[in-house]
């Protein structure tokens, strides 16, 4: 009896997933040619998509970037009087401690409900805890305020990138995940700029605070038109409807491209679904922590997401205002201004040409650039008289090295904008399917845990090392993180989503250098299968 069309299918699929598991040059061919979707051109619609989806992003760097302004201008508010430095820290360290407790929860319900129920139950966080911080009349409501944004802020943080990273093409994976970071860095310049404009108005910062809700509203009015994610989707037995999302991303692409790029899917998904068989949550977790593979993973993208945090970066975001006060800056939220511009520049820099160069690449040449301005920080408060035990300028001049201090600022945050601060979220990509969800949950909460450190004792470090000890400091991890990126991080840029986890079943010191002989076997087979194409449709 000849056999099915069904079972021509399935024994062409079992085939390349026998040579896939060979790797080398002809599991690079079998990738590009069931991958030929990714060849071809690519819709407005997914740019869309992608747009209304970093609308969380902007959330986020709103709701991080407006405590600047909020801690200088609260005045005696709460509770008839001026705040304690454990009390601002306290305030402004809570948003991260239920960022990161919130991560966690939308890693449990991004798997189960799907990517956008997990971005819905965002906006209402963000919502709700934006009006109690703008009617709080004591330090209590405010820290409640504080605590259900952050809940809103790690749901964002950690579903976003997971969503766009699924619907994304291959070839614009990382500019797309690079917009929703540049929309956090637009959201914090949005902060400043209305921290700044709300300056002068009676009880401004209660204006500040509670405009945060309304990009929140606008993204849920949004996300009906936006698509679920279609590996969800697939996961789910909705392969229609996958296939209705990947041809409105590839809207030149035929349906059989299309099928073949659900194939693919499917392949990595049995292999997921063989893996984890049979297992609880729990037990996953154990796996991306014993197995080698996704524990490489695991560190690496952990691993630059503590050095992108512990860098120093979020005193700025956090305490800019202080800090500027500090040097004698008359208007500080203003000079904020001016960084978290730069830091959204940078960023847009880092989102347009971390495809085209590689991850790698832009970190290895421009993340060194941290720890020199930091260092020059350091070196020019020495020169400035704070008095360390109440954080106040003893003269009344902005001096020379308060400019000194504000252009390396500056210049940290151009080096920082354009390597780890946006590249680190690019990592979502390093995990296989089955631990994905997982995996991006522990990366968000990375990000929140060292934010919590950072934002928690960043002014008590300013009382006991000095300004000068403090962002030494920093300058100290951010030189380490640099040797730690140069030895540790592989190239992923231009290798599908799934061809990627595959890096890190290499020892830790061989990943850099098998992405890279990856990525070459990736770009000449997929030279060859467009050849192959073009000469059959000139005959």
């Amino acid at each position: 009896m000849a056999p099915t069309l069904f079972e021509k299918e399935t024994a062409e699929v079992d085939f390349k997933e026998n040579i896939l598991e060979h790797g080398g040059d002809e599991a690079a061919l079998a990738v590009a040619e069931l991958d030929a979707i990714e060849q071809t051109p690519v819709s407005r619609f997914v740019w869309l998509v992608t747009i209304t989806c970093s609308v969380a992003g902007a959330l986020f760097g709103y709701d991080t970037g407006i405590i600047s302004a909020v801690l200088v201008y609260l005045g005696k508010d709460l509770d008839g009087r001026l705040m304690s430095n454990q009390e601002k820290e306290a305030i402004t360290s809570l948003c991260s401690g239920g960022a990161f407790f919130g991560a966690i929860l939308a890693g449990v319900y991004a798997d189960r409900f799907g990517r956008k129920i997990g971005i819905y139950i965002g906006c209402v966080l963000f919502t709700v805890g934006a009006l109690i911080q703008a009617v709080a009349y004591s330090f209590a409501q405010m820290c409640v305020g504080r605590l259900i944004v952050g809940f809103g802020v790690g749901s964002a943080a950690m579903i976003a990138p997971l969503y766009i990273a699924e619907i994304a093409p291959t070839k614009y994976r990382g500019r797309m995940i690079g917009l929703n970071n540049m929309s956090i860095t637009g959201g914090q310049v949005l902060s400043y700029g209305i921290g700044a404009g709300f300056v002068y108005v009676p009880h401004g910062w209660r204006y500040m605070v509670g405009l945060g809700g309304v990009p929140s509203i606008i993204l849920a009015c949004l996300l009906p038109f936006c698509p679920e994610s279609p590996r969800q989707l697939i996961v789910k037995g909705r392969e229609e409807e996958a296939a209705a999302v990947f041809q409105r991303v590839f809207y030149k692409a035929t349906p059989e491209q299309v099928q073949n790029k659900i194939k693919l899917i499917k392949i990595s998904m049995a292999e997921a679904e063989h893996a984890t068989e049979g297992k609880t949550r729990w037990q996953i977790i154990k796996e991306l922590h014993t197995n080698p593979r996704h524990f490489r993973a695991l560190v690496v993208a952990c691993g630059l997401m503590v050095i992108s945090q512990m860098s120093g970066f979020n005193t700025l975001m956090y305490y800019s205002s202080t800090l500027f006060a500090l040097v004698g800056f008359s208007n500080p939220t203003a000079v904020g201004l001016v960084v978290a511009g730069t830091n959204f520049v940078m960023t847009f820099i880092n989102a347009m040409f971390a495809d085209p160069w590689g991850r790698r690449k832009i970190l290895v040449w421009t993340a060194w650039g941290m720890s020199a301005g930091l260092l020059s920080v350091a070196i020019a408060f020495h020169w400035i008289p704070v008095n360390t035990s109440t954080l106040e300028l003893e003269q009344k001049t902005i001096s020379g090295a308060a400019i000194v201090v504000l252009v390396f600022i500056i210049f940290f945050v151009i080096t920082y904008g354009v390597s780890v601060g946006n590249t680190a979220w690019m990592s979502t990509d390093f995990f296989s399917q089955d631990v994905r969800a997982m995996g991006t949950m522990f990366l968000t909460c990375s990000c929140w845990g060292s934010n919590v450190i950072v934002s928690s004792t960043f002014l008590t470090q300013m009382h006991s090392l000095t300004p000068s000890g403090t962002f030494g400091f920093y300058a100290a991890i951010c030189f380490i993180g640099w040797v730690l990126i140069i030895f540790f991080y592989p190239e992923v840029s231009g290798l599908t989503i799934d061809e990627t986890s595959q890096v890190f079943d290499q020892s830790m010191f061989k990943m850099v250098s098998f992405a890279r002989k990856r990525r070459q076997e990736r770009k000449a087979a997929g030279a060859l299968v467009k050849n192959t194409a073009n000469i059959a449709v000139g005959h």
